[in-house]
């Protein structure tokens, strides 16, 4: 007969299981219960700090593959994208956007989760997520077709798809997902390549963008070259395979220059030295007296007296020397050469300056088109001051914004720093003054919550100058996510223990 002590063992062997369900479920009660902490959203649709911590606590514990915990987790994660995008509907503005780069280490599990969590918290319903920069493309190392390497190369991760991963997390979460790319700057890699080395833009003075900016990993391509834009439609392909609900084209431009090469005010200074931009260049001629002054125009920067004459008596059967965009009075006779210097100068720099805009405008355009056939928006963002005239000189950038399509949304980058928002309510204002009336406008705002940075003000103060100066904008992005949780940033780039 067993004795009283193993009595007492076989009395509470069944209850021993039912025991440590009930002791695991009541330590979880504080997220598992029926009833979840409510988001407390505030004036800026951002949860409360308290719901915050529980769906954190949630997904922490749902990676543990906790059942019950998983499914409370995704209840919330849908509780919270309806209460945000209540919120942003009832508040201005109706569209709050984050900039964001991940990096290899996000492929860590529940990290991904971890950022997209965080970025609803802050009351952001839309993510532009970096998917080309500095020469590399966030694509499957097995399966990038392009000629730019991929962000992740870690071994035993070729296949990894991190920019889908992206999409789809934010996705579930509510938050619309921009792709966001890098445009005419190639990235330095791009520049290595033998076979591509027409495509890379140069300026009269034989440099390309490596000479001219402090980025090494810069560099710019001729918008015009046939292989550079067959490179890039092929990357643009790949990236809307992985579905974004959105494009972004950022660096449509030339590179900015340094000291008083930050102004262009010669032929030399404009990136129209490769073949295939001046092949397009000498296309606009309309005649053989404009074609041979185009061309000498190039060449030395200038055209003299002695030019035009030497024009005129090569082609006599021809009136004045014409190209497009130049309208001349066919009944006013033609006056002597030097006094037709001037003008054909300063109309041959117009030329040229306008050739290279179009460039830009032209690459832009074709990138956008695949997403647009789909019925994606797209968008270009840019310097508010990146297409101003200064004296008889262009901002070395020649950006030229005012014209992009206003099919397209416009994201003026208001970066301006004057230790307050005044500046940067007055870049919008110029961007607003400039659009065509129906132009989607979303300001790209710098800094974070609650503090000033760099001299700017805290958010906060950016956005109530913004709606009180253009109460008129649905949209705000807010540059990065990387100023918002700098430490977090840091952990994810080298790998550090984030759970």
């Amino acid at each position: 007969m067993p004795n009283s002590s193993e009595n007492v063992v076989k009395f509470f062997q069944p209850w021993r299981r039912l025991f440590a369900v009930c002791f695991s479920s009541a330590l979880l009660m504080p997220y598992l219960g029926s009833q979840p902490v409510q988001a407390q959203i505030n004036e800026f649709c951002q949860v409360s700090v308290s719901a915050a911590q529980e769906k954190e606590t949630l997904r922490k514990s749902a990676q543990k593959d906790n059942p019950e915990a998983e499914s409370r987790y995704q209840q919330l994660l849908r509780q919270h994208a309806q209460d945000l995008q209540e919120c942003r509907d009832r508040n201005w503005p109706q569209v709050q956007a984050i900039w964001l780069r991940l990096y290899p280490c996000d492929l860590q599990p529940g990290a991904i989760e971890h950022i997209m969590d965080r970025i609803v918290n802050r009351g952001y319903n839309q993510v532009y997520l970096e998917a080309f920069y500095d020469g590399r493309v966030l694509l499957p190392q097995a399966k990038n077709p392009t000629v730019w390497k991929s962000v992740i190369r870690t071994p035993g991760a070729e296949n990894a798809d991190l920019l889908a991963l992206g999409i789809k997390k934010g996705q579930q979460r509510g938050l619309k997902v921009y792709a966001w790319m890098f445009t005419t700057n190639f990235g330095y890699t791009y520049a290595l390549r033998q076979d591509r080395e027409r495509a890379i833009a140069r300026n009269g003075k034989g440099q390309t963008s490596l000479y001219v900016v402090d980025n090494a990993s810069q560099v710019f391509i001729d918008p015009y070259n046939n292989q550079a834009k067959r490179d890039y439609y092929l990357m643009v392909q790949e990236i809307l395979r992985r579905r974004p609900d959105g494009m972004l084209f950022d660096y449509v431009r030339y590179p900015r220059q340094a000291g008083t090469d930050s102004i262009a005010t010669k032929v030399t200074d404009l990136w129209l030295y490769t073949e295939a931009t001046q092949a397009a260049l000498f296309k606009r001629a309309q005649n053989n007296k404009g074609l041979d002054l185009i061309r000498r125009f190039l060449a030395k920067g200038y055209i003299t007296a002695g030019d035009i004459n030497q024009v005129d008596q090569l082609y006599p059967q021809e009136a004045e020397p014409l190209w497009q965009g130049r309208t001349i009075n066919a009944a006013k006779s033609i006056l002597p050469a030097h006094q037709r210097q001037p003008q054909l100068q300063w109309d041959l720099w117009q030329l040229a300056v306008a050739h290279a805009m179009q460039g830009i405008l032209d690459f832009v355009n074709l990138a956008a088109y695949p997403a647009q056939q789909m019925g994606l928006p797209t968008g270009a963002v840019f310097f508010p001051e990146g297409n101003q005239m200064v004296g008889k000189g262009y901002d070395s950038r020649l950006q030229p914004w005012d014209r992009f399509s206003n099919t397209m949304e416009w994201h003026p980058m208001a970066y301006a720093n004057c230790e307050n928002a005044d500046c940067i309510a007055q870049q919008v204002e110029r961007v607003i003054s400039m659009a065509k009336p129906g132009t989607k406008i979303i300001p790209a705002l710098a800094g974070t919550w609650g503090k000033s940075m760099s001299n700017r003000p805290s958010l906060e103060l950016q956005m109530q100058a913004l709606r009180q100066h253009a109460p008129q904008l649905k949209g705000v992005s807010h540059f990065a996510y990387s100023w918002q949780f700098p430490e977090h940033d840091g952990d994810r780039k080298f790998c550090r223990s984030q759970n």
